[in-house]
């Protein structure tokens, strides 16, 4: 099996867990398997995100690798991402050559203005539902639902929903069972506070 790169974009003001529960799941998930994953960002300067942390990225727009799966995190800073040209530009370039279009919370705008959700189910953020359906042109907006696919479009609802995606985007990608042993290596196993027994 050839090695595949899981890309995920970053941008200011994109919302931590979005993509750093991802980034957990795909670096867990690449033990003992051929696969790699970056952070990828318009520039090489550092990204502060939504919450305040600090990333470098590993790659610009400009030399990212060739991609198997790109990943959209959400965050106020989609907003923004969702009008930037370079960030558009980006995706519609590589898009067409992976076999996995993702997006977690409001990343799934940014991907429907770059026209890689036309007539797509897609989801987002219980807060952002209605005006998602502004941005979304034909797309179906769906909701009280963790994680949608259509073809190979997957768009995740709001923040831990994407840990939940990308799992099974593991399943995918190699089997359920190593998806199943990376949940069991995260001791991904929630119990909501006051529903757990204590």
């Amino acid at each position: 099996m050839s090695k595949r790169t899981v890309g995920i974009v970053l941008f200011p003001d994109a919302e931590e867990l979005d993509w750093a529960g991802p980034w957990e799941v795909f670096t867990m998930a690449a033990m003992g398997q051929e696969l790699d994953v970056v952070t990828i960002a318009e520039t090489s300067e550092p990204i502060r995100c939504a919450k305040g942390l600090r990333v470098l990225p590993d790659h610009t727009f400009d030399d990212a690798p060739a991609l198997d799966v790109v990943l959209v995190p959400g965050g106020q800073g989609s907003r923004s991402e969702m009008n930037n040209p370079a960030m558009l530009g980006f995706l519609q370039r590589v898009a067409p050559g992976c076999t996995w279009v993702t997006s977690v919370c409001t990343g799934s705008v940014v991907l429907a203005k770059a026209g890689l959700a036309k007539g797509c189910r897609i989801t987002t953020h219980w807060g952002y539902i209605d005006e998602i359906r502004g941005h979304a042109g034909d797309s179906e907006v769906v909701e009280n639902i963790r994680y949608v696919r259509d073809g190979k479009l997957v768009t995740a609802a709001g923040v831990s929903a994407g840990i939940d995606m990308s799992l099974w985007l593991v399943g995918q990608m190699f089997s359920p069972e190593h998806a199943r042993q990376t949940q069991r290596f995260m001791q991904y196993d929630p119990v909501p506070p006051y529903a757990g027994d204590v």
